[in-house]
């Protein structure tokens, strides 16, 4: 095994609260539109791509209408979790500090740009990551994103940690295997390999 690629929101930290905060500023200052978000009612919308959650969210805009204000928020996100970053779970920042002097880690995202770099900057990981990749960067979904960061790092063999069925299916479609953090935030009934805590893949064999 020559790699491990981790999900962001609901693997390595919650940041929906923050995320909300940001969206409903966004969205009060940029539009006519009146949403009240909260971080518990995104759970449901992480983790899918930027169009998927901007339609869901904004389904009486157009789709040009959607992409901007979309963008926006996203600017906001950023930016705020700079001064007020997700909570990180437990155990995460020694588990990447243990597994990174075994394996080289890696992080694929169907986030924006700058939001895994706003992550490894406020929970101070970057030493422990090796690369990584977003759909705000390839566009592609995010088991195609899986394979051009396997490709332009010459990993062979990798495993993914996700916490929703859209990880599941993307790793399907990497042809990679699966470990379902049970902790996050969805629910995948047909993962054979689970972990309750993070903490867990340190006595993993891959």
């Amino acid at each position: 095994m020559t790699g491990i690629i981790f999900d962001v929101d609901g693997t390595l930290w919650d940041s929906t609260d923050v995320v909300a905060e940001s969206w409903n500023l966004a969205i009060e200052e940029n539009s006519d539109l009146h949403l009240n978000l909260t971080g518990e009612g995104l759970k449901s919308l992480f983790g899918k791509t930027m169009e998927e959650i901007f339609e869901a969210l904004f389904p009486s805009l157009s789709s040009e209408e959607q992409m901007r204000l979309g963008t926006l928020c996203y600017e906001y996100e950023n930016r705020l979790l700079e001064d007020k970053p997700g909570n990180v779970y437990e155990g995460v920042i020694e588990t990447f500090h243990t597994l990174s002097k075994k394996y080289p880690l890696f992080i694929v995202s169907n986030c924006q740009c700058g939001y895994i770099e706003v992550f490894l900057k406020s929970t101070g990981l970057d030493s422990c990551v090796k690369d990584h990749l977003c759909y705000g960067e390839t566009m592609a979904s995010k088991g195609q994103t899986i394979r051009m960061l396997m490709e332009r790092n010459q990993l062979q063999e990798a495993v993914y940690v996700g916490d929703t069925q859209g990880d599941c299916n993307a790793c399907k479609e990497a042809g990679i295997p699966f470990i379902f953090a049970e902790y996050g935030f969805g629910d995948v009934p047909e993962a054979d390999r689970r972990i309750q805590s993070i903490c867990q893949l340190t006595d993993m064999t891959f």
